[in-house]
């Protein structure tokens, strides 16, 4: 039973925080602790539980993946995320951070997984988002149709920036965006595009890592984390995309600068 509560309220965690530019990471990392679920296991289940989260995007999005399935060349595209013209695109923003996590999977490891690391990202990352809305606000900007292969490129390399625990893939996507001339709404539905190639690559690889080694309670354990993360991130991702229609990014900015000290004091000393 103890562990069932435990997937529920980090399947709850991670619902609520992949798909915000808050870092899932970083409150993954502190739930954990502060649940006493930590190890290589719990390292392990956050990264599967993801797939909850990930595979809402798959049914709120399901249209725009249809529509990266090639089509005769004489139909009309009514979209450059359409056919090859989006596969190009999709590719080109997800091979950076890939192709860097893997090739620098044990430094990101040994040096950044540590609280003043993400302690760090989650300041600079709220700094950052400031800075954004305001350099956003005096351009003009397109939407997601009409998305350049420049400004896929862009998004993908900020992207990168993610791979530093704490930054949050969600933030430094939906910056990226906001900086390269995406409107607010435009620039995270294409971050929640982008992040189902690079959650699917790495829930594989942590499954393939760890198969031989789960049980039958492991299985219920993740089955509940899944399914919790699933429901809470569906409803995540449309509220935050209603927001996003009025709203700006400020008050996450500010949540990361104020939670950040207190991230540190509640991690000083632990080993993650």
């Amino acid at each position: 039973m103890h562990a069932l509560v435990i997937a529920i309220l980090l399947g709850i965690v991670e619902g609520i925080t992949e798909f915000l530019p808050v870092s899932s990471t970083g409150h993954l990392i502190i739930a954990g602790h502060l649940l006493g679920f930590v190890g290589d296991t719990a390292a392990s289940f956050e990264v599967i539980i993801q797939l909850g989260a990930i595979l809402s995007v798959v049914l709120l999005y399901w249209r725009r993946f249809v529509g990266l399935v090639p089509v005769s060349t004489g139909a009309l595209q009514e979209s450059t995320l359409q056919g090859w013209s989006g596969i190009w695109r999709v590719t080109f923003a997800t091979l950076p951070a890939l192709l860097v996590g893997y090739a620098a999977r044990h430094v990101i490891k040994d040096r950044l997984f540590n609280p003043s690391a993400v302690t760090l990202a989650l300041a600079i990352g709220g700094l950052a988002i400031l800075l954004a809305e305001r350099y956003a606000a005096k351009r003009n900007t397109n939407s997601l149709d009409r998305l350049t292969l420049f400004q896929a490129v862009g998004v993908g390399l900020f992207q990168v920036l993610a791979l530093w625990p704490g930054t949050s893939r969600a933030a430094a996507t939906i910056v990226g965006g906001m900086l390269l001339g995406l409107d607010r709404k435009s620039a995270a539905e294409f971050s929640f595009l982008i992040a189902v190639p690079i959650m699917l690559a790495a829930t594989g690889y942590e499954f393939i890592k760890i198969r031989h080694e789960l049980a039958l309670q492991n299985f219920l354990q993740l089955g509940v984390g899944f399914v919790v993360s699933f429901i809470v991130a569906l409803i995540t991702v449309k509220a935050f995309i209603n927001f996003l229609q009025r709203g700006k990014l400020a008050p996450f900015a500010w949540y990361r600068i104020i939670v950040a000290p207190i991230f540190y004091v509640l991690t000083r000393g632990l080993k993650f």
